[in-house]
Formats: C-alpha cells, structure tokens, sequence
C-alpha cells in the first residue's frame, strides 16, 4: 500500500511528539513504576511486575486470562504506555488497554488490539464511550510489525479533544462538539486497565478463526507508563475547572490541538491504514450517520 505522503522519519515523528509543559497547580508528572502505579486485578499469577516496577507482562492460556488497572483515577491528562504484543499467531486474543469509569452511564476511551494469524497485520481497534454509549469504533492496521518491539500508545484528553496517538502520530481526533449536542467524556474520573483475553467468538476475522491453544500462554508486555494527568482524589481533582491560557504556555497537553504537520500525518494514516469508520458506515446507520460524523 503506497502512502499518499512520504513515510515519517524518525525526525518527523520527533516534530510530532506534543510539547509538555507541566504545570504543578493541575497535574501530577509521573514516570512510571508499575508497583507504585498500578495494581494485578485478575490472572492467578499470569500477570507479573519485573525488574523493580520497570516492566509488566500479561499472559493468557486456556484456562484464564489476566488483567491490571491504575491505583489512581484521572480526570483529563496525557497517558503514554509502550507495549509489544503477542507475537505469532495471536488469533483469538484481545489486548485491551484503556481509560474507564464505572457504571452503566460510564465515559471510556478505547485501544484493543484484536490478534492475527501468523503474517497478517492486528487490528488495531478504537472507540470511544460518553455516558454509556459508544459505537464510535474506527479500526486500523499499523505500519509496522507491533509485536517485534515496543511501541508507545498514548491518550491526549482534555477539554476540547480525545487524539489517539501511535509513536507520536496521530491516528485519531474525538473533539468535544457539547456544542451542537454531542455528549463529551470530562465528569466522570477513569481509571487505566489493561487486560489479556480470549474473544474467539468475535476479535478474528468476525470469530471465524479460533484461538489455537498449543501456542499458549500468550504473553503481552508492557514498560515505560508516563502520565501528565489530573489525579482525582477525594471527590475533586487537582486540576482547575477552568484554565487560563495566561497560566501557563497555551501549547501544554491541557490546551492541545493537532497543528497543520499533525493534521497531515493523522489524514495519512486514515488515507492508508484505517480499515473501518464507524462515520461511513452507512450499513449499520440506515437512519443517517451520527451528528459528529458530518461536523468534525
């Protein structure tokens, strides 16, 4: 598949990675220590913290999957996590990492990536709930092999946007249209989860191939978990209601916006690898899009 625009170069992904400019009144910095960060949730032992905090890895086999979340909740920030994927033949198994509050009317921000057979891409998988309702899905495959080493997935959520991104580039913008009355996720606090799983009824082209157990465990790693984030604690969270662009410079993660360069490499990866569009899928909407699909 030729690219509409040139292949990134290291020095351009660099351009990418969005300036931060931390600002102590709202948000806590944190480099990662997964013993401090986080705690195992689920797995009977087949997830595990390593060398001092520094790593993490997830294993499935047939009998059980395994899981972790964040020890704290967050409302808005900037969250990065590397991770290297199953490799081989992954068909079947689900590794899912993302933002999640709690209850039926829950706001959740999503990464899955739904494993393949040996030699064929993931799919990367991303949707985003507000108040309980998603079916805002937009599927891609990556330009690179996700299992041969670590790559960094990030979340940017502030105010004003949801932006997927993927080593620095963006593949994705959810922008806050309450507007023209689009619900927005910025009230309920989520926590990060992260999990290993079998959906063979559905993550393989559509359930048709089955997770083959001889390869098991099926392992996922994880390392480098970054946050520039507004902790909540205490019903309140550390982060002004409203931010002043006097308060600080206006490009922190807070104020964020895709530029020209980012907006360009966004529509490269949609032009070349986005494999499904919830906003074109006229199928599953007969009644008419959804409203943000024609004004974002």
């Amino acid at each position: 598949m030729a690219p509409s625009v040139a292949s990134p170069s290291a020095g351009a992904i660099m351009a990418l990675l969005f300036p931060l400019l931390a600002c102590s009144l709202m948000a806590i910095a944190s480099a990662g220590n997964f013993h401090r960060d986080f705690q195992i949730t689920w797995g009977d032992g087949r997830a595990k913290i390593l060398d001092n905090g520094q790593h993490l890895t997830l294993s499935l086999d047939k009998a059980s999957g395994s899981g972790f979340q964040s020890k704290n909740e967050y409302l808005f920030g900037k969250i990065h996590m590397q991770l290297k994927l199953v490799p081989g033949n992954s068909a079947g198994t689900v590794t899912a990492y993302y933002l999640s509050s709690q209850g039926p009317t829950h706001d959740e921000i999503d990464f899955e990536f739904l494993g393949n057979l040996s030699g064929d891409p993931y799919t990367l998988h991303t949707n985003v709930f507000t108040q309980g309702k998603g079916n805002r899905e937009m599927q891609f495959h990556l330009w690179f092999d996700p299992t041969k080493d670590f790559h960094t997935y990030s979340i940017l959520w502030n105010p004003r946007h949801i932006i997927f991104m993927v080593d620095g580039i963006p593949i994705r913008d959810f922008k806050n249209l309450e507007s023209r009355g689009i619900a927005f996720p910025k009230n309920q606090p989520m926590r990060i989860y992260s999990s290993l799983w079998n959906a063979d009824d559905w993550a393989t082209q559509g359930g048709r191939v089955k997770t083959d157990w001889t390869k098991a465990p099926f392992t996922a790693s994880y390392r480098n978990f970054k946050a520039d984030a507004c902790v909540w604690s205490s019903a309140a969270s550390n982060c002004p209601s409203k931010k002043s662009s006097t308060d600080s410079a206006s490009d922190d993660w807070w104020n964020q916006e895709l530029d020209f360069t980012s907006q360009e490499r966004m529509r490269w990866v949609q032009n070349n690898y986005m494999i499904y569009n919830y906003c074109t899928d006229l199928k599953r909407f007969p009644q008419g899009l959804p409203p943000e699909c024609s004004l974002a």
